[in-house]
């Protein structure tokens, strides 16, 4: 008898192991030391509440405007905060989308049909296996190696290019994170030059997710894909990270790339916005105000990734067999550590004998052992605390 269900949601829902012990710890009302904070909204941070409401309650929002690609008066102020860092794009290159993975939705839905290929980073976030699923897409890695710091494996992603040929699938993309998550590594330009060249000779597009981007820990502006001109490229990012509000559900979509592509990139991604209505209108009056805010925001939260990399760097200096890759950009560090157990027998062991919840390098592809992700937005206290009780059991180990 057959499913009455979509093989492509055939997913194994298996409580893993890790969230058993994580559930375990919880429920028994153990301490938990928390070094995976991602929402940006809980962990202390100071934001200007009241313009954010008044933007809120805009009479404008009683009136429906359908536009495909969103508010004009949202998309001017998007194309603000490139303008701010040198990237001049006009309003009619930018869509706006409820969040980067309806972003996502958009872009593989215009370039894929079911069965395609695209290339996509390892280690990378988990997230791309689930939204390829979804649109009936097929994912083939290529490597990020490190020597020293994080850099392309170009012959990986030939042999990516190639293993897909060999399934007879159509490639029609390859994707950056720009800074990777959780690498925090940007793609260099002589990397970029070379991606554009890569796209242009096999007639691909280049996805660019950029949602860090403003996260560089040197404070140097980092360059964005949102104005690339050699291959059609679609750049995604949002008020997620940018303004740390992850809640309020606003990204876009920069469509780049020599005239006659983007062109028709832009009116066949219209037609699929279109079919799926204009997002909310009074987040879209508010996008104005809320991107201001990313001028607080950001500080607050550069001060805590430069305050807890401190800490971190301070406690390793202590631990010789433990350190941490070099890292340019984003909110997480990725340490080393001796590959005695897996790294989710060792995240397990961590939580339920020093109440410390980390992420084990697997999660993020990591294909061999001693990889442990951690947060660096987390409250500092709670933060030195984990870190200490993470090298003394590692230590012991």
């Amino acid at each position: 008898m057959h499913s009455i269900f979509a093989r492509r949601t055939a997913w194994d829902l298996t409580t893993n192991r890790y969230t058993q012990a994580l559930e375990a710890h919880r429920a028994a009302g153990k301490e938990l030391l928390d070094l995976t904070a991602s929402n940006p909204t809980v962990v202390g941070l100071r934001y200007d509440e009241e313009p954010l409401l008044k933007a809120l309650a805009s009479r404008d929002a009683l009136r429906y405007e359908p536009q495909p690609k969103g508010l004009l008066c949202a998309r001017a102020a998007v194309a603000r905060y490139y303008a701010e860092r040198g990237v001049t794009l006009s309003t009619d290159d930018l869509m706006l989308t409820t969040s980067t993975s309806e972003g996502y939705s958009f872009v593989f839905r215009l370039l894929c049909d079911p069965g395609d290929a695209l290339l996509v980073p390892a280690p990378s976030y988990p997230l791309f296996d689930f939204l390829a699923d979804i649109q009936d897409v097929k994912l083939f890695p290529y490597e990020l190696v490190y020597d020293h710091a994080w850099q392309i494996d170009f012959p990986s992603l030939q042999a990516a290019m190639q293993q897909a040929k060999l399934t007879e699938a159509r490639c029609p993309a390859v994707l950056v994170v720009h800074p990777n998550n959780p690498t925090g590594s940007y793609v260099k330009a002589h990397e970029r030059e070379q991606l554009n060249d890569l796209c242009r000779e096999n007639g691909m597009a280049i996805i660019a997710d950029e949602v860090f981007l403003d996260y560089s820990i040197s404070g140097q502006t980092a360059p964005s894909f949102a104005n690339n001109q050699p291959a059609l490229t679609f750049t995604l990012s949002g008020l997620s990270k940018i303004s740390a509000l992850p809640q309020m559900k606003v990204a876009w979509i920069a469509i780049s790339g020599p005239p006659a592509l983007q062109r028709e990139a832009l009116s066949r991604l219209e037609v699929i916005a279109d079919t799926y209505l204009s997002m909310n209108a009074p987040v879209q009056f508010a996008v104005p105000v809320m991107l201001e805010q990313r001028h607080s925001i950001q500080a607050q939260l550069l001060e805590r990734v430069r305050q807890n990399l401190a800490q971190l760097d301070a406690q390793l200096a202590a631990q010789p067999p433990c350190r941490r890759l070099e890292l340019e950009g984003g909110w997480y560090a990725v340490l080393r550590v001796p590959a005695i157990v897996s790294d989710e027998e060792l995240a397990i062991a961590l939580l339920q004998q020093s109440g410390v919840l980390v992420q084990p390098g697997h999660f993020y592809g990591f294909t061999d052992n001693g990889h442990l992700i951690a947060s660096l937005i987390t409250p500092p206290e709670t933060f030195a605390q984990g870190i200490r009780l993470t090298l003394e059991q590692v230590a012991a180990l």
